[in-house]
């Protein structure tokens, strides 16, 4: 089984990434309503774009300012940032 890895990301607008995986399957993820639904003004900070864009890749993973936010790599490979019934609210 191969391990999963983010060999690419770009940005694109706003708070949307393209994020490029080591199996080349790629996915555009619009960060905007986890940061904007969250209540925890250490990820409500990354609403600041110059601060959404200072990202980086170490070791396959999406991280921003040393690990202070940072996503589980299925979850991106998935595209599921937010768990379905937040998700599901949130288009309502």
């Amino acid at each position: 089984m191969k391990v999963i890895k983010i060999t690419n990301v770009k940005y694109l607008k706003d708070y949307t990434l393209e994020i490029t995986f080591n199996d080349g399957k790629s996915q555009k993820i619009d960060f905007q309503p986890f940061l904007k639904n969250s209540q925890h003004p250490e990820i409500l900070k990354y609403l600041n774009h110059e601060l959404f864009k200072q990202y980086e890749i170490i070791d396959g993973d999406l991280i921003w300012n040393d690990y202070d936010l940072i996503f589980p790599i299925w979850d991106l490979y998935q595209n599921t940032i937010l768990p379905k019934a937040k998700s599901e609210e949130i288009a309502s």
